[in-house]
């Protein structure tokens, strides 16, 4: 097998469409892998659509059609050879040529396509070509054929199979990118290949089904080695497929992160002919875990607990949506450092939302590198989804090229047929809409299971998330708590965070709270005269529904709302983080009723009003240390039971959680009005309820009095009344700053109790990165924060009202810049 990639000497050029006269002019050089839109960039012919209202001016995208060119130059095909013209990633709607030969029509960005060349090769260059129409228009086509169906969004992005965002989310542009968007290469090869590589690893058995494609009917060998063992089988004439099976009863186990180690076995497959000569081969690695879903039925329903090694997991999970919407210039760099951030908060799962793409190779080698489970959606989410050709061909090619591509990975724990679907379909009035017309369930409830029967019998599926699996949805709703899986929105939506009391799922796999993104990055996208919240450009990059009114009304729940904008912009973000430490306290300290609760979202694919905790610069958010803290492997939190006010201590480590735990109701000027001393013992990987001494909870002044236990490090804290009514002291800290290798040293000190304290450091410096935030500090007590950056500034910027906040500062108008 001789691969070449053919990723040099494109050139791209306006094919239709109201092109921009001066783009349409000539062609321009094009970078594969790449996408119109980058190589535009490059070019200075679009200015960046991440800023200001400039997503908005390149709306004539939509409608255009582009044709990339270069010319091959390969030998011509031996008679017993054969070459393949090979496309890993097509974005969307394609047609290739070869010679002025059509080779084939595309359009589905989710898989990869193989075009026998062989009889086109000659000497000379043979122009090649690529020419990508509108995937809007090609949707709208299938809908007039096939109907149109319920979705949340103008564009039918449910009527093709290209990335679901890519058409605007309630997060992301909508920019409808166009593009070779993954490799290229001419395979050249002889007798047979291998066609499929499906590495299965359990913890003692590695199986290994193989298929090969070949030129003739010799005889041939699959040897598959893995380590030190290997094992050979013959694959007789006229035989297409095998399996390799090894034993391996001293296999390392794979843990996920936060339970063992991450050993990962390298294991190469090869395919060789009569005489022992290698005539193709692939590499990977795998790691040896076991996997399963407990959903054995129980009291109150049905449990929904991952099991990995026998060893119940409590899911500490984040959403994941693409990491840049311009998804070419996505480096392993890059998801290395993102999905590090999720290590760092003490996350254990990112769940693959079903509204984006399959990930690359990076990102789930990365994630079995760390010991990141990885949750996969099929990539269909919050639409109805037709079931006749193509549409359903297309949707069971995809899944069975990925589901066979992502086997060795041993971070990837769960299948789940796709997001919100069932949900939609039983709850948002698509029943009438739909008037009979198929809607996705043969997929989710026939095609799915019965593809990862055949190709993934090692791992749980979850027909949707959210679903009650096992009962029909007009019997048991979807989103019922006592069963499988729970996305919580009414908080967000029309409540507050505190709404999160009224249910106890078994498993959250969606919830989440706004805020916009840090400082630096908000300053770095729209021009300083739109630093308000109801600016043109400031709204472009709010795409929710009624976004900064849902945020003003969260706000005032607890806060006053802030007229300047600077303190609203620090008052959401608080809020954020409050609702995000609220939420999953909630849900952990409900274990194992609950086992598990993943946040929306991680990330953000472009800079961006939205709920995730880092925003599309790489910067964090508040959100992200609270969520740090609530993920912790030991914390504390005040939790209300059956009307009591009891403490959770929650142990989500190996061993048991043996300390004592102080508990006291203060004044903010630190004057103590009830002490108590308990004993905690939390056994591992399990949650204790403390209840309290009655005279802890007997304010007299609710106003200015604070409950507070301390165990360990750890620190939880209980107010009597909301921030509004709090007689906080406005001016409670003050700070010192030092400069420390590689950044700066900020020590606090609070003269009266002090809530919430952060350093909002890139506001001094865009590189800045603080260690900690949102402290609580007692009268007396300090906290020194360490912040790094390559930047030289005053020290004494960083005691500046607008960097040094907490929520105090926000009980007066705060006219900061």
């Amino acid at each position: 097998m001789l691969k070449t990639d053919l990723h040099v000497g494109w050139t791209v050029r306006a094919a239709g469409g109201e092109v921009p006269p001066e783009i349409a002019a000539s062609a321009l050089p094009a970078t594969v892998p790449g996408t119109v839109h980058t190589d535009l960039l490059a070019a200075g012919l679009i200015p960046d659509p991440y800023l200001g209202t400039n997503e908005k001016d390149l709306a004539w995208f939509h409608r255009s059609a582009w044709r990339y060119d270069t010319v091959l130059r390969a030998a011509p095909a031996e008679p017993d050879e054969r070459v393949d013209l090979v496309f890993d990633g097509l974005d969307t709607v394609a047609a290739i040529e070869l010679d002025g030969v059509v080779l084939g029509r595309t359009a589905n960005m989710h898989r990869g396509y193989r075009f026998d060349v062989r009889h086109l090769l000659r000497e000379g260059a043979i122009p090649l070509t690529v020419r990508f129409d509108s995937a809007l228009e090609h949707a709208e086509e299938f809908e007039r054929q096939a109907g149109s169906r319920p979705r949340p969004y103008p564009h039918p992005f449910n009527a093709i199979r290209k990335m679901a965002c890519s058409f605007g989310w309630d997060w992301g542009p909508d920019l409808q990118t166009a593009g070779i968007w993954k490799g290229v290469r001419l395979e050249r090869w002889k007798v047979a290949r291998l066609a499929s590589v499906r590495p299965l690893a359990t913890r003692t058995r590695l199986t290994v089904p193989v298929s090969v494609e070949r030129t003739g009917n010799a005889g041939l060998h699959v040897e598959v080695v893995a380590g030190e063992h290997r094992a050979r089988v013959a694959l007789p004439a006229g035989t297409d497929h095998t399996t390799v099976e090894l034993d391996i009863p001293d296999a390392p186990t794979w843990w996920p992160a936060g339970y063992g180690d991450q050993p990962l076995v390298p294991v190469t497959v090869t395919v060789t002919d009569e005489t022992g000569e290698v005539l193709d081969e692939h590499h990977t690695r795998v790691g040896f875990r076991d996997v399963r879903l407990d959903e054995s039925p129980d009291e109150i329903g049905s449990r929904f607990t991952l099991v990995v090694n026998d060893q119940e997991i409590f899911v500490l999970g984040l959403n994941w949506i693409p990491e840049d919407h311009l998804l070419t210039r996505i480096t392993r760099e890059r998801l290395e450092a993102a999905v590090d951030r999720a290590v760092a908060a003490n996350a254990n799962l990112l769940r693959i939302w079903g509204g984006g793409i399959w990930e690359s190779g990076d990102f789930y080698d990365v994630c079995d590198e760390r010991g990141v489970l990885v949750w996969q959606d099929f990539p269909l989410s919050c639409g109805a989804y037709a079931e006749e050709e193509p549409m359903r061909s297309e949707i069971l090619a995809e899944a069975r090229e990925n589901i066979t591509r992502l086997a060795p990975h041993p971070s990837l724990i769960l299948w789940n047929g796709g997001n919100e679907n069932i949900w939609g379909h039983e709850d948002w009035r698509w029943k009438e809409q739909l008037n009979g017309a198929t809607w996705g369930a043969r997929y989710y409830y026939e095609d799915f299971p019965a593809l990862l029967a055949e190709l993934d019998p090692t791992r749980p599926y979850h027909p949707g998330s959210p679903s009650s699996p096992g009962h029909d949805p007009e019997d048991v709703h979807p989103n019922d708590d006592r069963y499988g899986t729970r996305h919580e929105w009414e908080a967000w939506n029309r409540e507050d965070y505190t709404y999160h009391d009224n249910f106890v799922p078994r498993f959250c796999s969606e919830f989440g709270w706004q805020a916009p993104p840090a400082w630096s990055t908000l300053v770095a996208t729209i021009a300083p005269d739109d630093l308000h919240k109801e600016s043109d450009a400031f709204l472009l990059h709010q795409k929710a529904e009624d976004g900064n009114g849902k945020l003003d009304r969260g706000v005032a729940h607890h806060l006053t709302v802030p007229e300047d904008f600077a303190a609203w912009h620090w008052a959401t973000q608080l809020n954020q983080a409050r609702a995000t430490s609220y939420a999953i306290n909630h849900l952990r300290s409900c274990a194992p009723r609950t086992m598990g609760s993943i946040l929306w979202q991680l990330n953000d694919c472009w800079p961006v009003t939205s709920w995730s905790v880092v925003d599309g610069a790489g910067r964090l958010k508040p959100a992200w240390y609270a969520l740090r803290r609530a993920y912790a492997p030991r914390s504390l939190a005040f939790q209300e039971r059956d009307g009591a006010t009891v403490l959770a201590a929650i142990n989500d480590s190996d061993t048991p959680w043996r300390t004592g735990v102080r508990l006291r109701r203060l004044k903010f000027d630190g004057a103590d009005l009830a002490t108590a001393d308990a004993g905690l013992d939390v056994p591992a990987r399990s949650v204790t309820l403390l209840p309290l001494d009655p005279e802890l909870l007997a304010t007299l002044e609710p106003d200015r009095e604070v409950l507070v236990a301390d165990a360990d490090g750890q620190r939880a804290t209980r107010l009597f009344a909301e921030d509004f009514d709090l007689r906080y002291d406005p001016a409670a800290v003050r700070a010192h700053t030092v400069s420390v290798e590689g950044g700066y040293s900020v020590t606090v000190t609070a003269a009266s109790f002090a809530r919430d304290v952060a350093v909002l450091a890139d506001r001094v410096a865009p590189d800045a990165v603080v260690d900690d935030m949102l402290i609580d500090l007692l009268p007396g007590e300090t906290h020194t924060f360490t912040v790094t950056t390559g930047a030289i500034v005053d020290g004494e910027e960083f005691s500046a009202p607008e960097v040094l906040r907490s929520a105090n500062s926000l009980t007066i108008p705060a006219k900061v810049g």
